[in-house]
């Protein structure tokens, strides 16, 4: 007994040595939070290396699920009774030993237990506390509504109009069991949480910060949500148009999933191998992928030969084009799409899709095998690089939890290995934290409201979406962001100028060829000159452009680099460097499968995006630790994140795997309604849906809801049908106003058209924060001389760091010359630049090419 306790202290030894690495070293944080996104933030900020104490109900926590060990990991969990005298002393001597404090109940639910965070920090002004509520603390409608995930999603209008396929087919609504609401906001409310604690360092002064879960999932559907007015139709995809005919003509969704399929792009689709598994190619809108993968299926010569065009110009207006395609464009003309993807598919059928990903991976194209969760749970890949981990969870057993989603990459490797929760007393917890003895900096009154981020300056050198949206994601803090792309364009113009209508908000542009003597020596500058550089790369990218570790040392010692990529993890795996996007992601973890039903069926999550701007979150994480680890220390780290392991968060209830567990059979399909009948869809009376999210526990209060007398007595196998039935004979509007009336979780399902045209306003130079859960911006005179309505950068509230508005997207190089006055080029300089193509300022004549 005495050697095993031995052991026992000296692995806590050694692990408390290699936590010591950690950013967030020496932090301590008090996690009220239940359920997924108050955990979820307290977890990240544990894997970062923070101390972190969980505070459950004597009964246990409120969500009884395996992932409490992934979301519970790194903490101790003391029980304490918040409505009793003791517990709300016992909570208080907790919170007096802590640097941040975290809840995600209903506005005001805590406070009125005794545990007022606006108290609390007029006493503790370093204190940081943070609030993840499912609607706004100023949204008089939803604010005291029992908001959980299902019920935040589907007011949010994540449910309808869920992808083109599942609306060709007549399935809309349709339910998804991933919590995108707490994922997002976990990321969001991790990094403004640490980006906090950076600017405490230097005021001393902590912060009350506040991110609704609806306000996060529409930050998270941004690229979804964006309005454009008199959009080129060059811009609508096959499916797109035929949902319009179908809908101008009254005619009926009912295409079949096989249908439906066709519509699609050869060069973002699925293919059948001839193992029978699905591989999935995303090689749409870059002209050297399209052209790779066309070679290397043994396509391109004969494509060619039968009159297939790349224009050397595709930014040019579509009419000027010499004919009506262009590889590498999307999307493809009817007749191109069909004949490409015929020969494709032929060729496919010749190898496995096993095969095929190393062909496509090792050829630095995009395309990944179709898999399952279990299958990505336990994949060579997923396991060598830490984007899985194993815990020796004391309720479990040994078990595989998701690894960390962002990371330093000189402290990683601690975070390979936490440690599983552990259940402690309150004496135990209270002894821990205060024998944490970290030096703080008195708090200085600040003479005016500053943003976390002032006066720091980012080189954002990514593409897409992910990479770009995390630097977009900093302006609102006040960070200046230079955005740097190729005096050339490798993107099509819906992938750089579409998306960058989102992401290149609050930034400046500049076009440089770094390839060139000329523009190599604009970007050195350029990098000496900013404080974060950001990249979304492969490690073999990043060392090719001198930016390893000993490459940027030479250039600016100072400087933080973010590497963010596919598929990389904390240690180098076999797919590390393959390149890859959001739907690969989908496809390789097993969500695509889950969202379509079956291994024949595949269907992407959502529509644009899923993926990719919680991979910028992300990322902002990542910076944040490194700029609080350099506030801190002096120290200038290498932040990392990767799709692959934002994955794990976002199927976190069911990503885990130990000796015992149950079939993998959480809802999935596009017929899964719910989870049973008390959380599920169902049609009202007036044709709109409604998403019920009750437990068994609420069954007393449901039947005494007018209409549902007798609930209580009806078996389970057919609560459903009662449920439809009842639920049926009356109007959306009258059961969300009866549930709510007996505190039941409920929502209707919305649509984000709706929402947005409800909630929008002129754009007032305000970042949306006082509009409540929904907040969008009409531009009528954006840049692009097109009107723009977009989602305000409103999730992040705080109490002292100031957000702002950011500016609408300006033209792609239009403040190159500006740029370059900036690193004390004059305008001699500057003409000689573009004179010789070094250097641009447009890539064309219209903002966005007609």
């Amino acid at each position: 007994m005495a050697a095993a306790k031995l052991s026992r202290r000296k692995a806590d030894e050694v692990t408390t040595t290699q936590r010591s690495s950690l950013p967030l070293f020496g932090i301590k944080v008090v996690d009220f939070g239940q359920y997924i996104a108050g955990p979820a933030v307290a977890m990240v900020l544990a894997d970062l290396g923070a101390t972190v104490v969980h505070i459950d109900p004597p009964t246990g926590p409120l969500w009884n699920s395996p992932a409490n060990a992934t979301l519970n990991r790194n903490k101790l969990i003391v029980p304490i009774d918040l409505k009793t005298d003791e517990g709300l002393v016992q909570a208080q001597a907790l919170i007096t030993e802590a640097d941040i404090v975290v809840e995600n109940f209903r506005p005001g639910v805590l406070s009125r237990l005794g545990v007022d965070f606006r108290s609390l920090r007029s006493m503790r002004p370093e204190l940081i506390t943070v609030s993840l509520p499912g609607f706004a603390s100023n949204d008089q409608l939803r604010r005291q509504w029992r908001a959980f995930e299902a019920v935040v999603a589907a007011s949010s209008g994540l449910f309808t109009n869920m992808g083109a396929n599942l609306v060709l087919m007549g399935i809309n609504p349709s339910f998804s069991p991933l919590p995108l609401a707490s994922a997002y906001g976990t990321m969001l409310a991790v990094s403004a949480t640490i980006l906090a604690l950076q600017a405490r360092e230097r005021s001393g002064i902590g912060d009350q910060i506040e991110v609704p879960l609806a306000c996060a999932i529409m930050e998270g559907l941004a690229y979804n949500t964006i309005h454009i007015d008199n959009c080129p139709p060059r811009y609508k995809s096959r499916r797109e148009g035929e949902i319009e005919r179908r809908r101008k003509g009254g005619l009926p969704m009912d295409l079949t999933y096989h249908a439906s399929e066709e519509l699609l792009d050869p060069f973002y689709r699925n293919y059948k191998c001839k193992d029978g598994r699905m591989f999935y190619v995303v090689c749409a809108g870059h002209t050297l992928h399209t052209e790779r993968c066309l070679r290397v299926l043994g396509l391109y010569d004969e494509l060619v030969a039968e009159g297939l065009e790349e224009e050397t110009d595709i930014y040019l207006p579509s009419g000027q084009w010499r004919s009506d395609v262009s590889l590498g464009t999307s999307p493809l003309p009817e007749y191109w799409a069909d004949k490409i993807a015929q020969r494709m598919k032929a060729v496919f059928v010749t190898r496995t899709a096993r095969e095929w990903e190393g062909i496509f991976g090792r050829g630095q194209f995009p395309g990944a095998a179709q898999r399952w969760l279990q299958e990505w749970i336990s994949d060579d890949h997923a396991n060598g690089a830490g984007l899985m981990i194993k815990v020796a969870d004391p309720v479990y057993g040994p078990m595989i939890q998701p690894g960390p989603v962002a990371w330093l990459e000189e402290s990683g490797e601690a975070m390979l290995s936490p440690l599983p929760r552990k259940w402690v007393t309150f004496k135990e917890a209270l002894a821990v934290l205060s024998g944490i003895r970290v030096k703080r900096l008195p708090a200085r009154p600040a003479t005016t409201s500053a943003g976390w981020l002032n006066g720091i300056r980012i080189l954002d050198m990514c593409n897409v979406i992910a990479g770009p949206h995390s630097s977009s994601y900093f302006a609102r803090f006040g960070a200046e962001v230079i955005k740097i792309d190729p005096a050339r364009p490798l993107y099509d113009c819906a992938t750089n100028v579409i998306f960058g209508m989102t992401h290149m908000r609050g930034k400046r542009s500049v076009l440089v060829d770094i390839g060139s003597m000329d523009g190599r020596e604009v970007f050195e500058r350029l990098v000496k000159s900013v404080d974060v550089v950001v990249w979304n790369a492969t490690s073999r990218q990043v060392k090719h452009m001198g930016l390893d570790l000993e490459g940027l040392k030479a250039l600016n010692e100072k400087a933080i680099f973010c590497q963010l990529d596919c598929f990389g993890g904390v240690r180098p795996g076999p797919r590390s460097e393959y390149l890859g996007y959001d739907n690969l992601i989908q496809a390789t973890t097993g969500i695509m499968l889950r969202f379509g039903g079956s291994a024949e069926t595949p269907v992407d999550h959502a529509r644009v995006g899923t993926i990719d701007v919680m991979g910028g979150f992300g990322a902002a994480v990542g910076i944040a630790a490194a700029l609080y680890q350099r506030a801190k220390t002096g120290r200038a780290g290498r932040a990392r994140s990767s799709l692959s392991a934002l994955s794990g968060l976002l199927q976190i209830p069911f990503c885990y795997d130990y000796m015992g567990r149950g079939p993998f059979d959480e809802p999935a399909g596009p017929d899964a309604g719910g989870y049973n009948a008390l959380n599920r869809l169902y049609e009202t009376g007036s044709g709109q849906s409604l998403m019920l999210s009750a437990f068994e526990a609420d069954l007393p209060c449901l039947a005494q809801v007018e209409g549902l007398k007798g609930l209580a007595e009806v078996p389970k196998e057919n609560r459903a049908s009662f449920l439809a039935k009842a639920i049926g004979q009356t109007s959306a509007e009258e059961w969300r106003s009866r549930f709510n009336a007996a505190v039941v979780g409920v929502a209707i399902c919305e649509e984000v058209e709706a929402i947005r045209s409800t909630n929008s306003r002129i754009a007032d130079d305000a970042p949306g924060t006082e509009q409540g859960s929904y907040s969008f911006s009409v531009f009528p005179d954006h840049p692009s001389g097109h009107a723009i309505t977009q989602v305000d950068p409103y999730a992040v509230r705080s109490a002292v760091g100031k957000v702002y508005a950011v500016s609408p997207a300006e033209k792609y190089g239009a403040s190159t010359r500006q740029v370059l006055r900036s690193l004390q080029y004059d305008e001699t300089e500057i003409d000689a630049l573009l004179a010789t193509g070094a250097i641009r300022e447009s890539w064309s004549q219209e903002y966005l090419p007609s």
